[in-house]
């Protein structure tokens, strides 16, 4: 197999967020943003190490499926209804992306309770089949030393709760997951190899929804929600434990990269990172947390509107939509 290695020298920068001491009621920075959270475990193979949530990870443990080293071979394109192009291993079972990985550098962050629901595929053996560039193939050195397969820099998955040629059941799983097209893009719904809505939007941005209005959706395209029962001054989120294997958090945006979202920052309120107890970083608007729905499962989805009473789309201006009044 012809290997297509990214520059070692490619250095991602980090772009540093700065919070702002007074911002929302927080003390400093590194300050919990309530005492009742404190000492709350984070969710399941919390975002901070594995890089994937209980949502992604749960199930799949549950139904005993480990991380299995299995050679793809002869990679294949398959034409789905629902999202067009998407790479196949010689069994037919759908490869996926990680959105917490990079292609620059290849890197990836899924490990431990991530890498068993989402088994890394090896390079060896990996052949290109018509439908995909070989000069795409490539792979990159995980941190246990073995090699996984890269499409365009992109680590390549399966999923264990896929059990049949076909399955695509990690298709969107908390709002980081998606099967891969040949390009090595996301492929998504309405197919074209991620060139639908949800391929290259800013960190966040805004749609029009037919029966909310402006609501704010996340770099995937899915609905951002917030939830009543948090507090935006002093800001703290009520949603800790099981309560994030269903509401993900959103995970900080630089202001820069975000469109029609109301980020400016007086000091007091505007856009802002939530520094949560349990170790997890959380972006706010106008000092309200932030999360998505594990419930959606495509852009354009609003499963968790008015769910409980108490969770809503929200406005750029960080208002709930559609709230009773």
């Amino acid at each position: 197999m012809k290997t297509s290695w990214r520059s070692a020298s490619l250095v991602a920068s980090a772009a540093a967020v700065l919070v702002l001491t007074t911002a929302c009621g927080q003390e400093k920075a590194d300050d919990s943003t309530g005492s009742q959270n404190v000492g709350a475990a984070p969710a399941a193979g919390g975002y901070g190490s594995a890089g994937a949530s209980a949502t992604e990870t749960g199930a799949a443990a549950a139904d005993g499926q480990g991380a299995v080293a299995q050679s793809a071979g002869q990679l294949a394109v398959s034409d789905t209804d629902k999202l067009g192009e998407v790479v196949t291993d010689s069994a037919g079972m759908t490869l996926y992306r990680f959105d917490k990985d990079t292609a620059e550098p290849p890197k990836s962050t899924c490990e431990g309770d991530c890498a068993t629901a989402w088994p890394p595929v090896p390079s060896s053996g990996a052949a290109a089949p018509v439908g995909i560039d070989k000069a795409l193939l490539g792979e990159v050195t995980r941190p246990d030393g073995t090699k996984q397969l890269t499409i365009d820099g992109w680590p390549q998955y399966r999923f264990a709760k896929d059990t049949k040629a076909g399955d695509v059941k990690g298709q969107g799983v908390g709002g980081t997951w998606y099967a891969s097209a040949p390009t090595g893009k996301k492929a998504s719904a309405g197919g074209g190899g991620g060139t639908a809505e949800a391929a290259d939007l800013p960190g966040l941005s805004t749609r029009n929804d037919p029966e909310l209005g402006e609501v704010v959706i996340d770099k995937n395209g899915m609905t951002v929600y917030r939830f009543e029962k948090d507090v935006p001054w002093p800001m703290k989120s009520n949603c800790i434990g099981a309560c994030l294997e269903k509401w993900p958090v959103v995970e900080p945006v630089d202001a820069a990269d975000t469109k029609g979202i109301d980020n400016k920052n007086d000091g007091k309120r505007g856009y802002v990172i939530n520094n949560r107890p349990d170790g997890l970083k959380q972006q706010s608007i106008d000092c309200w947390p932030l999360y998505t729905f594990a419930g959606d499962k495509k852009p354009g989805d609003t499963n968790g509107q008015g769910v409980g009473g108490t969770w809503y789309a929200i406005s750029p201006e960080g208002k709930p939509l559609g709230k009773p009044k």
